[in-house]
């Protein structure tokens, strides 16, 4: 007898937590729009960055370009890249929302979503110290700020850092969302 009322209680805790995971995987599916939509328009504002300041005469240009600096490449690619796996993440995203029993593909999810947020993260600080460069200088290094005279270059650069924290702090929420789920089976 208490062995079929424990199937019966475990079985009515399935069906009671299949509208929770339901929920937390059209969440899930939002997020990831949110990201993609972070991340590519970080990629996109750092990989248009460019400003030419003209000194004295028309013959003295200063330029700065996003890809003068190899950690703003770098910033550039890891958001593609992470852009890119959360397009192709949304297929698991709605397949999460019709089944939502599924766990090993959220088992994987978790996987990728963990490897895509420590690309992101180094990517995106990286940049971060470039931008504190470019805003502050280093007296002692001789590295001067060029804020002051590439104020569009230095808008830019920083607002596109702004996205891909943005993205950062989504997969954070992005994993702990699909543990949680899983946790929940």
């Amino acid at each position: 007898m208490k062995g079929g009322a424990l199937e019966m209680g475990s079985e009515v805790a399935k069906k009671g937590s299949a509208p929770v995971n339901k929920v937390a995987a059209v969440v899930d599916f939002f997020l990831r729009i949110v990201a993609i939509i972070a991340t590519l328009g970080s990629a996109i504002a750092m990989g248009t960055t460019n400003e030419t300041l003209s000194f004295f005469t028309q013959f003295i240009r200063f330029r700065a370009k996003f890809n003068d600096l190899p950690m703003f490449t770098f910033f550039v690619v890891a958001n593609s890249i992470v852009s890119a796996y959360l397009v192709l993440s949304l297929a698991l995203s709605i397949f999460h929302i019709m089944r939502t029993r599924a766990h090993a593909s959220r088992i994987l999810l978790i996987f990728f979503d963990t490897g895509m947020l420590a690309l992101l993260t180094a990517g995106a600080s990286a940049a971060a110290a470039i931008v504190y460069l470019a805003h502050k200088g280093n007296t002692r290094a001789n590295w001067f700020a060029i804020c002051q005279q590439f104020n569009s270059f230095c808008e830019r650069i920083s607002g596109s850092l702004i996205g891909s924290f943005g993205g950062i702090i989504i997969f954070v929420v992005l994993i702990l969302l699909s543990a949680v789920t899983l946790s929940r089976r």
